[in-house]
C-alpha cells in the first residue's frame, strides 16, 4: 500500500539509525561478562516496542538471561500472529578478521557491517518498524504479539519453559519469523522448513599427564591421533555418515521437490568463488542445494589439544577434545540422533583411551506445509512487494525453539527471512543489506493483511 511506502520513506533515516544503535550493545549470551549488555538490550527492545505503539510490554526473567514480551491488541475476535526473534548474538571472534568493530556498525556499499546485523538484530527488528508503519497509519488489521528472546544463540535453553509458564499468554494462529535468508532480491524465496540440531562435546584421554613425545612417542597413544581416526570414520569415500542407524528414520524427498529445488538459480562457480574453495564437497548422489537443506549432515566444528601456542614443545598431550554437529531433516529427532551419535563414538573407541561426550543444545527439524494458510499469505506478501511469486525452499540452518512452539502453543510458523546466505552469520565482517532492511519493512505489513483476509 501507498500509505505504508510514505510513512517508511518519511521516517527510513530513523528507522537505519534505531537499528545501529541496537547493534551497539555486545548482547553475547554465550559470555557471562556480557550479562549487563544482554539487561540493556532487553530494555532498549522493550523501549523500541512501546514507541512503536506496542500496548503491553514486559520483561520477563528466566533462569539465564531475559525474555520481551510485547502486545498490539486491535480486537480480540481478530487473528493473532506471535513474532518470535531474537536479540542475542554470536561471540564476535575471531576479531583480528573484522574489517571494523564488531559492535562498531560500519556502512559501506549499502550494508550495514556488524555482529548481529542480520542475525538477528536487523531481521527482528523490521517487525517492530512493520508494527509502527501500520499502526500510525491505522491499518494493522489484526492482533501482533512479539516474544524477542536472549537465548537463541545458546540453544534457547529456557524458552521451552517460558512457553509452558505462559501459555495463555502467547496464544496466537501463527508464528512468523525472521531469521532465515532469501536466495537473493532478484530471486525472492521462502523457508518451508529448517533442519534440527544435535550438539555435543568430546573428551578423548590417554596417559594421565602431558608427556614427552620423544621419550613416550611410538610406545603411547596421542589421543588426538586417535580422535582424529575416530572422527576421520565417520564419513565414508561416498561422504556417507556411516553411524549405523542414522539414516533410518530420513524422510527422503520426492522427485517433485527435487525437481522444484533444481529450479532455483544457482551458479556452481560464483559459488565456490564466493567461499575461496576450488572444489566442492558433500554426499554422493546429491546437488549442492540438497545437500545444504533436504539431507543432514555431521560436522567438526572445533578439534583441539596439546600444545597450541607460539613456538614449538614436543608433548605427547593427555587429552584431545572435539565439537561435533549433525543437522537433522524430518522424521529424525535430536534425542535419537545424539543417542546414536555417542553409542557409536563409545563403541569404536580403542581400549588404549578413555571418551567422555556431553550435551551441548540441539532442537528438532521442522516444515511448513505450503498448502497452509500460513505459507499462502506469506507467498503472497512477497509477490506483492517484489513483484514475482517466491521460491520454497529448505533452510539449511536450525531454530531449535521451532518444533516446541507448535508441540506447546499449537500453532504453525511461517518462515519469512530477508538475509542472505552470503551475510558471513556467525562468522567476522558479518553483514546486512540496506535494500534488505528497508525491503522487510515494506513487506511485513502485507503479510498481515493477507493473513487476516485468509484467516
Amino acid at each position: 500500500m501507498q500509505i505504508w511506502k510514505e510513512y517508511q520513506e518519511q521516517h527510513k533515516e530513523r528507522f537505519l539509525n534505531e537499528l545501529l544503535e541496537l547493534l551497539r550493545i555486545p548482547s553475547v549470551s554465550a559470555r557471562s561478562e556480557h550479562k549487563e549488555d544482554m539487561i540493556k538490550c532487553a530494555e532498549t527492545v522493550k523501549q523500541r516496542l512501546l514507541e512503536a505503539g506496542a500496548d503491553k510490554v514486559e520483561i520477563y526473567p528466566t533462569a539465564g538471561h531475559p525474555v520481551v514480551y510485547g502486545e498490539k491488541i486491535v480486537d480480540a475476535t481478530k487473528p493473532t500472529v506471535l513474532v518470535y526473534g531474537h536479540y542475542d548474538v554470536q561471540p564476535p571472534d575471531p576479531l583480528e578478521l573484522w574489517h571494523s568493530g564488531p559492535f562498531e556498525p560500519v556502512i559501506k556499499d549499502g550494508k550495514i557491517f556488524a555482529r548481529g546485523a542480520c542475525d538477528d538484530k536487523g531481521q527482528f527488528y523490521m517487525h517492530v518498524k512493520a508494527l509502527e508503519t501500520m499502526v500510525n497509519t491505522n491499518t494493522l488489521p489484526l492482533n501482533v504479539k512479539f516474544l524477542i528472546e536472549g537465548e537463541e544463540e545458546i540453544g534457547s535453553m529456557h524458552l521451552g519453559e517460558f512457553l509452558k509458564q505462559h501459555k495463555e499468554l502467547l496464544q496466537s494462529d501463527v508464528i512468523l519469523i525472521s531469521d532465515t535468508a532469501m536466495l537473493s532480491m532478484e530471486n525472492p524465496s521462502i523457508d518451508v522448513g529448517v533442519r534440527g540440531l544435535t550438539y555435543i562435546e568430546v573428551e578423548v584421554t590417554g596417559p594421565n599427564r602431558d608427556l614427552h613425545s620423544g621419550v613416550y612417542g611410538g610406545a603411547v597413544a596421542n589421543p588426538l591421533t586417535i580422535l582424529a581416526k575416530m572422527i576421520s570414520s565417520l564419513h565414508d569415500e561416498n561422504n556417507h555418515i556411516t553411524i549405523p542407524g542414522f539414516y533410518d528414520d530420513v524422510v527422503e524427498s520426492s522427485e517433485a521437490e527435487r525437481k522444484q529445488l533444481a529450479e532455483a538459480p544457482y551458479d556452481e562457480e560464483e559459488y565456490k568463488k564466493d567461499l575461496g574453495v576450488k572444489a566442492l564437497w558433500g554426499e554422493k548422489g546429491f546437488t549442492t542445494n540438497e545437500r545444504t537443506g533436504i539431507r543432514p549432515t555431521l560436522e567438526v566444528n572445533g578439534l583441539w589439544g596439546g600444545y597450541t601456542g607460539e613456538g614449538a614443545k614436543t608433548v605427547l598431550p593427555s587429552k584431545a577434545f572435539a565439537k561435533i554437529s549433525c543437522r537433522l531433516v524430518p522424521n529424525q529427532t535430536t534425542a535419537k540422533t545424539e543417542k546414536l551419535l555417542i553409542d557409536h563414538l563409545h563403541k569404536i573407541a580403542p581400549d588404549y583411551i578413555q571418551l567422555k561426550a556431553s550435551l551441548h543444545h540441539g532442537g528438532d527439524p521442522y516444515m511448513t506445509p505450503v498448502n497452509s494458510i500460513e505459507y499462502k499469505a506469506a507467498a503472497k506478501a512477497i509477490e506483492a512487494s517484489f513483484g514475482k511469486a517466491p521460491i520454497p525452499v529448505r533452510g539449511g540452518g536450525s531454530i531449535p525453539i521451532t518444533a516446541l512452539f507448535e508441540s506447546v502453543l499449537g500453532v504453525k510458523t511461517v518462515f519469512m527471512g530477508f538475509g542472505l546466505d552470503s551475510d558471513n552469520l556467525h562468522s567476522p565482517n558479518e553483514k546486512y543489506d540496506l535494500y534488505n532492511y528497508y525491503k522487510g519493512i515494506e513487506t511485513i505489513p502485507f503479510f498481515h493483511q493477507f493473513y487476516n483476509e485468509m484467516k
